[in-house]
């Protein structure tokens, strides 16, 4: 199933160990299935009346291993899954559960995962931004910037895996040539200095390059074009291959997926009226290109 050994006893042991927090294997990226896991195993447990420590004995890990993994930070392993059910009612739950089970993906934020996921299967894919440049368009350098720039500060490897998972989410674009991706981006985006004239230029060029291809469509709304009906933040849309629209939002240490189809439907409205409004993809490559011959 994929599982890590975690402070399990040795064979013929005589009960849970215990180890200090400071040696615990944690997941560094929890994912919603390893919560959801965790979930049901609490739940269960509490069902059964019992208490982490007198799970702990059942189970025959330790008080901090079950706290660790009913709070989704560590990855169960089969023989604790195999405890957990019997110790807890035999229903299968806990099985069933852990069929499910799979790591958090590195370098992204939790709340952004389950969007990742659906993009990377979708029929089509839509963005609007007004804040930055759409991570699917950033070049490396403009990356970078953008993470050394956030609060709180990542150590260098933090930022390096997020640089990572942000150049590798890129590829999405190349290896589906056939999905459309539309953009439709505030002129002022472009705009926005970082780095010097050679990183500006970097980040156009890297835009250039990536809304080439037939299949990738960008649009600027410019300056003097107004207030428009997408004013209220940055959205995403996407269609899966069922026919289903799904929207996704954004904001500070948030995101929401957004299924309602009376919502999701009004945001499709609000774009399709931005994209009537704004820079045909040709004027917009003509905008870009003069951006970059005044650097």
């Amino acid at each position: 199933m994929g599982y890590v050994d975690e402070d399990r006893d040795e064979p013929g042991g005589g009960g849970a160990r215990t180890a200090p927090e400071s040696d615990w294997e944690r997941e560094p990226h929890p994912s919603d299935s390893l919560r959801t896991f965790g979930a049901v195993v609490q739940a269960l447990r509490e069902h059964a009346g019992l208490s982490r420590a007198e799970l702990a004995d059942r189970v025959r890990y330790s008080k901090h291993t079950v706290e660790s993994v009913e709070l989704g930070r560590r990855m169960p392993d089969e023989a604790f899954v195999e405890r957990a059910e019997v110790a807890l009612g035999n229903t299968g739950a806990i099985r069933k559960a852990a069929r499910h089970l799979s790591r958090g993906e590195a370098g992204l934020a939790a709340w952004f995962r389950r969007w990742a996921r659906l993009e990377r299967e979708a029929a089509s894919l839509c963005t609007y931004e007004c804040r930055l440049v759409p991570g699917l368009l950033q070049s490396e350098g403009y990356a970078r910037a953008v993470f050394e720039g956030t609060i709180p500060l990542r150590t260098d490897e933090e930022l390096e895996v997020q640089l990572g998972a942000r150049m590798e989410r890129q590829e999405l674009m190349r290896r589906r040539p056939t999905v459309p991706f539309s953009f439709i981006v505030e002129e002022h985006v472009f705009r926005r200095r970082f780095g010097d004239a050679e990183a500006m230029c970097g980040l156009l060029d890297h835009v250039l390059e990536r809304s080439a291809p037939r299949n990738v469509t960008l649009q600027v709304v410019p300056l003097e074009g107004g207030l428009h009906a997408c004013l209220d933040g940055p959205v995403r849309l996407l269609e899966t291959h069922a026919g289903q629209r799904i929207g996704y939002s954004e904001g500070q240490q948030n995101g929401r997926l957004i299924t309602d189809r009376k919502e999701v439907g009004l945001l499709c409205q609000r774009y399709e009226t931005l994209r009537s409004q704004a820079l045909s993809p040709t004027d917009t490559r003509a905008l870009l290109e003069r951006l970059r011959g005044e650097l």
